[in-house]
C-alpha cells in the first residue's frame, strides 16, 4: 500500500502545503497513522481512506502551528492601513467566535485559498466562501468598518 500510494499522499500534502520537506514529513506521519489504523479499515477505496488520513494529518498541523504562532506583528502584515490600528485588530479578532477567527486567521495570515481550506476542512468551496463573508462581516462590525 505504501509504495502504491505514497505519490499520491504526497502529491496532495505538496500541493497544499508548497514545501517537499513538510509534504514529505507529513506523508510519513499519515502512513504511521494508517498502519496504526488498519484494523479499523473496511477495505474499501484505499486512496480515499489514505488522503482522508492525510487531511486530517495537514489539519492537525494546521492547528498545531496556529497556536504555536502569535498573531504577526504590525510591522510583519505589510499592509499599510493595518499598522495603524494593529491592536485594534487583535481586540476585534480575539472576540470574535472561534470558527470566524480560525477562518479570518487561515485565509487572510497564514495565506491559504479557499479551496485549501474547503479541503482542509471537507467543506465545499461555496460553504467556505460564504463562510467568509460572515466571518468579514463580524470582524467588520466588532472592527467598526463598513462593509457590505
Amino acid at each position: 500500500m505504501y509504495r502504491e500510494h505514497w505519490p499520491l499522499v504526497c502529491g496532495f500534502l505538496l500541493r497544499r502545503t508548497r514545501d517537499p520537506h513538510l509534504a514529505e514529513d507529513l506523508a510519513q506521519e499519515t502512513f504511521v497513522k494508517a498502519t496504526r489504523a488498519l484494523l479499523g479499515w473496511r477495505g474499501e477505496n484505499p486512496a480515499a481512506w489514505l488522503l482522508t488520513i492525510a487531511r486530517n494529518v495537514l489539519i492537525d498541523h494546521v492547528r498545531r502551528a496556529r497556536r504555536e504562532l502569535p498573531l504577526p506583528e504590525p510591522d510583519e502584515l505589510g499592509a499599510p492601513g493595518f499598522h495603524v490600528d494593529s491592536l485594534e485588530v487583535r481586540d476585534a479578532l480575539g472576540r470574535l467566535p472561534e470558527q470566524h477567527r480560525r477562518l479570518l486567521t487561515l485565509v487572510y495570515f497564514e495565506g491559504f485559498s479557499l479551496v485549501e481550506v474547503a479541503a482542509m476542512t471537507g467543506r465545499k468551496h461555496a460553504t467556505i466562501k460564504t463562510a467568509l463573508w460572515r466571518a468579514r462581516n463580524a470582524f467588520a462590525d466588532l472592527y467598526g468598518a463598513p462593509h457590505d
